[in-house]
């Protein structure tokens, strides 16, 4: 009798991960454990530009940073907002994602898309207390009050 072989799951998340924190850590890890191999996007500079917002840290060392955390089987750029041009690119099984982003117009759509070529969007936690733009902010307003 032949043994069929467990089919192995893909997994999808991505991110700017500028600024790499604990929050970050944390959902790649949790988004692992759901998965046989995880794909990780790195948002490019170009595409930040979605939420009028610069990087601190450029692409290129933000895509090695995340190539390089052992819960990540591979890094890709993320050069399109659209998650369903990336699964046609990737054909990832399931996309995880912050829960921050849990009922929002363009993620409803997301859902909608992957949905018709049987992915699962799974919904992980935002770790609290712990933000980029945040400590953004907080990095600017003490270069601010610094003297000179």
């Amino acid at each position: 009798m032949k043994r069929h072989a467990k089919k192995q799951i893909t997994g999808y998340t991505s991110g700017v991960f500028d600024l790499f924190h604990l929050g970050h850590l944390n959902i790649l890890k949790r988004a692992k454990s759901l998965c046989d191999r995880l794909i990780v996007g790195v948002t490019t500079d170009e595409l930040v530009g979605y939420k009028n917002a610069k990087v601190v840290v450029p692409f290129e060392e933000r895509l090695e940073i995340i190539q390089n955390i052992k819960c990540v089987d591979l890094a890709v750029p993320q050069d399109n907002l659209d998650k369903y041009v990336m699964w046609e690119k990737l054909k990832f099984d399931v996309m995880i994602i912050g829960d921050d982003w849990f009922g929002t117009k363009r993620l409803k759509k997301f859902e909608q898309d992957l949905s018709q070529v049987g992915v699962k969007v799974i919904y992980l936690p935002y770790t609290q207390g712990v933000s980029t733009s945040e400590r953004k902010n907080k990095r600017e307003s003490l270069s601010k009050t610094k003297p000179k």
